[in-house]
């Protein structure tokens, strides 16, 4: 498979410090806008992104909300202990019924200062809240850890709310401020479970929807739980050694008809995260039609199963289909899954026309993604951005591409 033997360095690009945005614009939708349509770039702003679309387009915004997932405890001999959740380890069946649990949740996290945990529990104790917590397993490079607290009551997520801090990328080399409390989410998060936000959706405010909405351009809501995986680097020399990381869907029966009846119309993803979704979508619709009695715990997307299957000649009607009767056969109102989907060069999209999009790391995914959807323009639109004064990553500006 070719694919496996794509070299990351061929999606290196030199991006100096100094152009990644550190903080957000004053506006949010001020920030630039390269817009990429038919092999030329041209500049705008988000708040006239309405002005580049079609009038039939769809629109697909991630509405996942990021979590406090960071939390400094300490050992009783008081020495730091840096715990970040990164998923739940449970008999739950998403990460939303997680954050609902009362008194003790399981879940894997990165630990920092792991060397320094001799005993069974670390704490955590604020003026409300006395939180312990417990290493289950020990995985390569991440834990198993057990959590509860009082008073027991309090879900998780209340219990992230007064404890934890908002991760924001590593890569901004420096601490959270109350900045980020707000604008480190998008205006229409609502879906709590990210441990990163869906970064080109921090652009779009009320004033772009009125003028979406001015020309009839409609907006539709999907959740892809961002995982800490998004930020991770590709050291292998070539994708066939890549552990793509998991992340969770969760998109609604009345979503699924909606856009089954309007797959026809131009479908925008609005981030990567979006995307993602969507073409996850048609490769688990497959595997409903290869296996239609699958388990809905087994609904998971695999990083290679694009290039693998041997039934990709559905079309995305049909795929989508297949969902909505096994949800209905099922009695089931939500599809909640996990996807891996690794979307690189050569990749087929089957659901998405345009993406809305940040500009991304060199040697990331994330270049790997975009390269796949605009091929080798990717440099022309990277090399714009750079002339022309750009920010890049998470808070700087983002494009408009069109395949």
């Amino acid at each position: 498979m070719q694919q496996k033997q794509i070299s990351i360095k061929d999606y290196h690009y030199d991006l100096p410090f100094e152009r990644i945005a550190k903080y957000p614009l004053e506006e949010r939708d001020l920030s630039k806008l390269l817009v990429f349509k038919n092999g030329d770039c041209l500049e705008s702003q988000y708040i006239n992104i309405s002005d580049y679309l079609p009038n039939d387009s769809l629109l697909f915004f991630n509405n996942t909300k990021v979590i406090p997932a960071r939390l400094f405890f300490k050992t009783s001999t008081q020495k730091d202990i840096e715990i970040f959740c990164l998923e739940p380890i449970s008999s739950h069946a998403n990460v939303y019924d997680s954050m609902l649990q009362q008194t003790q949740v399981r879940w894997k996290c990165l630990v920092g200062g792991a060397s320094k945990w001799k005993e069974q529990f670390v704490f955590l104790e604020t003026d409300t809240l006395k939180i312990q917590v417990e290493i289950i397993e020990r995985l390569q490079g991440t834990f198993i850890l057990d959590f509860t607290w009082q008073p027991s009551e309090k879900s998780f997520a209340e219990v992230l709310q007064i404890a934890g801090a908002i991760p924001i990328p590593p890569y901004l080399k420096r601490s959270t401020e109350s900045i980020d409390l707000e604008r480190y989410q998008t205006i229409y998060a609502n879906k709590e479970g990210s441990v990163a936000a869906p970064t080109a959706g921090l652009h779009f405010t009320e004033r772009v929807f009125e003028k979406l909405k001015e020309k009839q351009i409609i907006s539709t809501y999907i959740t892809l739980h961002v995982g800490a995986g998004t930020f991770k680097p590709v050291k292998s020399d070539t994708m066939a050694e890549h552990d793509m990381h998991c992340e969770y869907i969760d998109v609604s029966l009345s979503v699924l008809e909606y856009l089954i009846s309007n797959i026809d119309k131009s479908v925008t993803a609005v981030g990567t995260t979006s995307l993602r979704t969507l073409e996850s979508l048609y490769w688990i619709g497959e595997k409903i039609f290869r296996n239609p009695n699958i388990l809905p715990q087994d609904l998971t997307v695999d990083q290679w199963q694009a290039y693998e299957s041997t039934t990709s000649a559905l079309t995305s009607q049909q795929a989508l289909k297949c969902i909505i009767d096994y949800l209905n056969k099922h009695d089931l109102k939500t599809l909640y899954a996990k996807t891996s989907v690794l979307i690189v060069p050569g990749y087929e999209f089957k659901m998405v026309n345009a993406l809305v999009t940040n500009f991304h790391q060199p040697e990331s995914t994330l270049i790997l993604l975009v390269a796949a959807f605009v091929g080798n323009d990717w440099r022309k639109i990277y090399q714009y951005a750079i002339e022309h004064d750009f920010r890049f990553l998470s808070y700087g500006d983002g494009s408009l591409l069109t395949r």
